[in-house]
């Protein structure tokens, strides 16, 4: 009986250390591959770096958006701002849409063109990351494992990217930009892999509304 308990210890032990060091990288590796679709929930917040007076960085609280999403991999998407103003971000696996209700104006390009190695890349599509990105484990903060992503090509907008995992689902990300400004981004009530329709992805432009060719 000892041993068996003795076992069973070991083998709980064995299975938390694994998961313990698991790290952010595998977390990040095994959400691309096992992941193929997913809804939740999103809170975005925009910190702002200005020069003062005397030419130092300032740091200013921008503003904080919200809403939700839904992918399937790859490149389909729904991303969607609901507060403080309706926006619509939206991709078919060929083109990408951006609806601005206000003032009623779609505007549409080819998708690999908007997504090329941005953050929606890493979620929405099926790149190859170690190609585009050098990646490094960065630990855990509050129960969330971290990992950064830095750009290969120096022709993108961002020069950094962090990624948190928390028991294994996406919890957060960190976007810095190259002008210093920082976008962070916090993720809840997400399903993994739910049962999607054909067609929703399907963007229609709505009634009125120009279209543009970006």
């Amino acid at each position: 009986m000892k041993s068996i308990f003795r076992t069973a210890v070991l083998t709980a032990s064995l299975l938390f250390a694994s998961h313990a060091f698991a790290g952010g990288i595998d977390d990040l590796k095994a959400f691309v591959a096992q992941v193929h679709s997913a809804r939740g929930d999103f809170v975005q917040h925009q910190i702002t770096a200005n020069k003062n007076a005397s030419g130092a960085a300032a740091i200013k609280a921008g503003g904080t958006q919200s809403g939700n999403f839904v992918f399937a991999r790859p490149g389909k998407f729904i991303w969607a701002y609901t507060k403080p103003y309706d926006q619509l971000l939206q991709a078919d696996g060929e083109n990408f849409y951006v609806y601005d209700k206000d003032l009623n104006q779609v505007t549409q390009r080819k998708l690999g063109s908007a997504l090329g190695a941005s953050p929606a890349a890493i979620l929405f599509g099926s790149n190859d990351l170690d190609k585009s990105y050098n990646l490094r484990d960065v630990g855990v903060k509050d129960g969330i494992d971290w990992l950064e992503l830095t750009p290969k090509s120096q022709d993108t907008q961002f020069q950094q990217i962090g990624i948190g995992f928390k028991d294994g689902t996406l919890a957060a990300m960190e976007l810095h930009d190259v002008f210093g400004n920082v976008t962070l981004l916090t993720f809840t009530n997400v399903v993994k892999n739910p049962s999607l329709p054909a067609d929703a992805f399907k963007f229609t432009p709505p009634k009125g509304a120009d279209v543009i060719n970006g």
